[in-house]
């Protein structure tokens, strides 16, 4: 069975651990019966561990309850910055290799439900654990909105991303995040209403900044040059700015020419919501490799 599953963008500012956005970038993966356990993947990753240590032959044995699989793997989504890459991932193995419930099974191996959610259901969700499950909930989002991504050539684990956070936070920050999210929500919705302090957050990106310190300059760059607001991908270092999609080409630019004047290595990627998350593909005929990799 072939799955495509896109990458994601979670967080969106001060959304923390609950907002995410489905973009368009794709991991696909097939899972087969075999004789014994093969491991291939092509694209971001590739041969990096193509052996059971691989999280998804480690999803794909978990679901199937055997090691005896013929496992591919396409992605063009980069590792460790921020867009979901590992969610995707397990969302994708858990489903090629036949899960009841994909979402439960990458929210397992994820840690969190957020980037899985938005890969599986596609679109702009809130997600959350209610009673032992992942609930979420698909929210209004402008179709007119595109979405610039720096990725700068900087990996940035989430397990270090989450260390750098303080274990409390005060009241003032708490209700200063749920200001700016509903602030967030509404000019997701209706991109007439977004304003760049949607974005704000007192949660968690002042704290991964240190991590990496051009984030700051990086963000209000996209912002100047017409991004209706901007924040950290996920738990970094990929940022994003939400734009109008007539204006996107030109953030897209001031994104360039801001990471080469950081002195940064990196790419600028002009993304899109995607709509459709989880695709299944049985039988091979649904054509998922095709010039989407």
């Amino acid at each position: 069975m072939r799955a495509r599953v896109p990458a994601s963008s979670a967080n969106l500012g001060p959304g923390f651990d609950t907002l995410a956005l489905a973009l368009d970038r794709y991991v696909v993966v097939d899972v087969e019966p075999a004789s014994r356990l093969i491991v291939r993947s092509v694209g971001e990753g590739e041969g990096l561990a193509d052996d059971s240590s691989h999280l998804a032959a480690r999803v794909a044995i978990d679901v199937a309850g055997t090691d005896r699989l013929a496992i591919s793997v396409r992605s063009d989504i980069p590792i460790a910055r921020g867009l979901g890459s590992s969610a995707a991932l397990a969302v994708a193995a858990a489903a090629a290799a036949g899960a009841e419930d994909p979402l439960s099974v990458a929210t397992a191996m994820d840690g969190h439900p957020d980037n899985a959610a938005a890969s599986m259901v596609g679109g702009f969700v809130a997600a959350a654990l209610v009673k032992g499950g992942v609930h979420v909930v698909r929210l209004p989002l402008d179709v007119s909105l595109a979405f610039v991504v720096i990725v700068p050539d900087v990996q940035l684990s989430t397990a270090r991303a989450r260390q750098a956070l303080p274990t409390e936070v005060t009241r003032e920050s708490a209700a200063f995040n749920l200001s700016h999210m509903a602030l967030l929500l509404a000019g997701m919705a209706d991109c007439r209403l977004l304003i760049p302090e949607a974005a704000e957050d007192r949660l968690h990106q002042d704290y991964r900044s240190p991590l990496f310190p051009a984030a700051p300059k990086l963000l209000a760059a996209m912002v100047a040059g017409g991004a209706l607001a901007s924040c950290w991908s996920g738990a970094g270092p990929s940022l994003l700015g939400i734009c109008r999609g007539v204006d996107a080409p030109g953030v897209r630019a001031a994104g360039e020419q801001a990471l080469a004047s950081a002195g940064l290595s990196g790419q600028v990627l002009l993304l899109h919501a995607d709509m459709d998350g989880l695709i299944l593909d049985r039988d091979g005929s649904a054509g998922l490799y095709e010039d989407e990799q």
